[in-house]
């Protein structure tokens, strides 16, 4: 497969899985791994870029060093016009010069069980004639024209019982789990269980999606989850490379041709090699708190404020950390099958945060674009470029980005709809001075899509 990502997965992985030497060697990861990102969107969908095409998705994967996407939105009437112009082959489509999609989409659920509900599924199907008749069920309970992730008023479990009676090879999974507002565990509209959600379709659900707020650790204090996959998407709403592929699941590759079966195989095995994820406090609800208020604070602190805003006196929206607790039922050791993973901040964050200069600026761009000339795609650069050749571009972007890969950055914990920030005091040598990197200040915002 192309662009494939030449890493050594041995720095900075946490590695507890039953046989972890297997998965350490570099050499096995090279000629296995393919770099998934299953969850992304079309410029159909709301808030997303309106240049949001399946060329660009292409392009950026290929930088970002992805090596399959999902489609995004397939049951919307003009996506699914281009989706179907792709050649499919064992349930795989293919663009002009045969990069890789998955049907794929997300749809929400807006409805009432014991009090409102409000939970966000990605959905995987088989082939374009599953994905069709997958569509006619949809449109057979709403609209699809006006959102390329709908909203339907039905539940969880009519979903599965729907779906299943389509197809046994679809695959349903609980979309960013531990989300306020839209995650299936979320603290404001969610449930304190898979079972209390999809009642005796719960052997159905085979894997969660973490979001960008969980970590897989967080996931393994839940004994439900045992037998469950944990995979990790983006969630893209742009095609920018901070945004494809922050998080990803890494796929064994198959001895003879990619097929949707195998895919599926390994997510309901749980035979995924690892994933990648951002440092949970990147996430937009990882910790407590109000933006409107401009505050935040950890679950212990929530807990001394009795869930009261000390700004506005009002419920604060209680983040993914404040959850995780809260539902905790185990010890990580006690989880069965842990997978390796890496916590990666995406490169243009650390170039942003090393120049003090915006993440869309032609400053953090034009670094971007001659780091990816020299070493291929950015996965290549986060986890496998050594130091020595990092060092063209400084000594403090080297110094971030080996931080980084080690998993030692220290993050700011984002909150009620706000990204977290790199908040760490970076020290390298310049010749005889030091040199500093510090938070970027309120006068340069990066305001960025999703």
């Amino acid at each position: 497969m192309e662009n494939e990502v030449k890493i050594d997965l041995s720095k900075g992985i946490i590695a507890d899985s039953k046989n972890p030497a297997e998965f350490l060697d570099s050499s096995k990861i090279l000629q296995n791994g393919i770099f998934a990102d299953l969850h992304i969107h079309s410029k159909y969908s709301r808030a997303t870029s309106k240049n949001l095409s399946l060329e660009n998705l292409e392009k950026y994967a290929r930088i970002k060093g992805v090596n399959l996407l999902g489609t995004g939105d397939f049951q919307h009437p003009e996506w699914s016009k281009i989706l179907n112009t792709l050649e499919e082959k064992e349930g795989i489509l293919y663009s002009k010069t045969g990069f890789p999609f998955i049907w794929q989409t997300e749809i929400s659920l807006m409805y009432t069980q014991g009090r409102g509900r409000r939970v966000h599924f990605v959905i995987l199907a088989p082939n374009r004639e599953v994905a069709k008749e997958i569509t006619k069920f949809l449109a057979s309970k709403g609209r699809l024209d006006y959102d390329g992730r709908p909203i339907f008023g039905f539940s969880a479990l009519e979903l599965v019982k729907a779906l299943e009676q389509i197809s046994q090879d679809i695959e349903i999974i609980p979309a960013h789990a531990w989300t306020p507002y839209f995650g299936i565990f979320g603290s404001m509209s969610g449930f304190d269980s898979l079972k209390e959600c999809f009642q005796e379709k719960t052997s159905s659900i085979h894997a969660i999606e973490t979001g960008m707020s969980s970590s897989p650790e967080m996931n393994w204090h839940l004994s439900e989850l045992n037998n469950k996959a944990i995979v990790s998407f983006s969630d893209l709403h742009s095609f920018w490379p901070w945004r494809i592929a922050r998080e990803a699941t890494i796929f064994k590759k198959p001895e003879g041709t990619l097929t949707y079966k195998e895919l599926i195989r390994q997510i309901r095995e749980n035979d995924i090699l690892g994933t990648i994820e951002t440092d949970p406090s990147y996430g937009k609800y990882h910790w407590d708190g109000h933006r409107n208020c401009n505050f935040s604070c950890s679950p212990l602190e929530t807990k001394k404020l009795k869930g009261i805003c000390p700004v506005c006196h009002e419920q604060l929206t209680v983040g993914v950390e404040y959850r995780v607790e809260e539902l905790t039922n185990q010890q990580i050791q006690d989880y069965p099958n842990k997978k390796p993973f890496l916590k990666l901040l995406p490169l243009h964050e650390l170039i942003s945060f090393s120049i003090g200069s915006p993440l869309a600026s032609k400053k953090t761009w034009a670094i971007y674009d001659k780091m990816i000339s020299m070493f291929g795609n950015e996965f290549n650069i986060l986890i496998n470029i050594p130091r020595e050749q990092l060092q063209e571009f400084g000594e403090l972007l080297t110094e971030l980005i080996l931080k980084n890969r080690q998993g030692n950055l220290k993050v700011k914990p984002g909150y009620d709809g706000t990204y977290g920030e790199i908040d760490d005091i970076v020290k390298a040598k310049v010749g005889d001075d030091e040199k500093e990197a510090k938070p970027l200040t309120p006068s340069s915002p990066q305001k960025t899509l999703f």
